[in-house]
């Protein structure tokens, strides 16, 4: 399972602990079997969050156990310049994954796909579903993936971490954790068919990498557009005060 870990284990500016088991992120699960199927098992994770749009899930399935609850939230959804159907495209036409992504071209929509995560309709619907239901107990454990766990479950875990008064840099910290997490063959594959159709990998690095200025772009766009990651999960995703205290009381030991 690439990328898997534990939300919990950070402490808070105020000295308590954000629990652990109560919440896990990953990268995409269409290999649940063996080592992985016994480990995912011991988790007694109830419910998975895909944050995947439909051509990533139709690519790559999740495989799940029998009794566990799959909630779909396609959080880039409607974002024609830069979601995952023109990546797909990119890297099936080696010319124009040159033309989109060269001189700086993945850096910059990288970016702008960090600030989609914060305003996007079905970002903020999909954020929201998540946070809503994972503040009650009956929901708990549970997991959040993307792809790679870096971007889309990346935002999230983000946002949940600062909400629980975990300091920035821990939550950046954390956040950069997802490099360490290079053993994902969904990648290798890509980039191995990427090579054969005549690609360049080093032109995805930046896609395949989380970068500082990556988050730093969502966390200005919080600040923007809503003023505080307060505002963000009361205003952008209808998280009221009783669940806000909810998730506080549940995560926060």
């Amino acid at each position: 399972m690439p990328n898997l870990r534990d939300v919990g284990g950070h402490p808070t500016r105020d000295g308590r602990v954000v629990r652990t088991g109560l919440l896990y992120r990953s990268g995409a699960l269409p290999r649940l079997d063996g080592v992985d199927g016994e480990a995912f098992a011991r988790l007694g994770i109830r419910r998975v969050y895909d944050l995947r749009g439909a051509r990533e899930r139709d690519h790559a399935p999740d495989r799940l156990p029998p009794g566990t609850a799959y909630v779909v939230g396609d959080v880039l959804a409607g974002w024609s310049e830069g979601g995952p159907d023109r990546v797909f495209a990119w890297f099936e036409d080696p010319a124009a994954a040159r033309r989109e992504l060269g001189g700086g071209g993945a850096d910059a929509l990288w970016t702008e796909q960090y600030r989609q995560l914060v305003t996007l309709p079905s970002a903020r619907a999909a954020y929201g579903r998540l946070f809503r239901e994972v503040a009650a107990a009956e929901n708990r454990p549970a997991l959040v993936h993307c792809s790679g766990g870096k971007d889309r479950t990346g935002w999230a875990v983000a946002a949940l971490l600062l909400l629980l008064d975990v300091a920035r840099d821990a939550v950046m910290a954390d956040y950069l954790r997802s490099n360490g997490s290079r053993d994902d063959p969904a990648v290798a594959a890509m980039l191995e068919a990427l090579v054969e159709r005549g690609g360049e990998p080093e032109l995805w690095r930046p896609i395949f990498t989380a970068e500082p200025h990556y988050l730093e772009a969502a966390l200005e766009e919080v600040r923007i557009a809503f003023g505080s990651i307060e505002a963000y999960f009361a205003d952008g995703l209808a998280v009221d005060a009783a669940t806000r205290d909810a998730l506080r009381a549940a995560f926060i030991g």
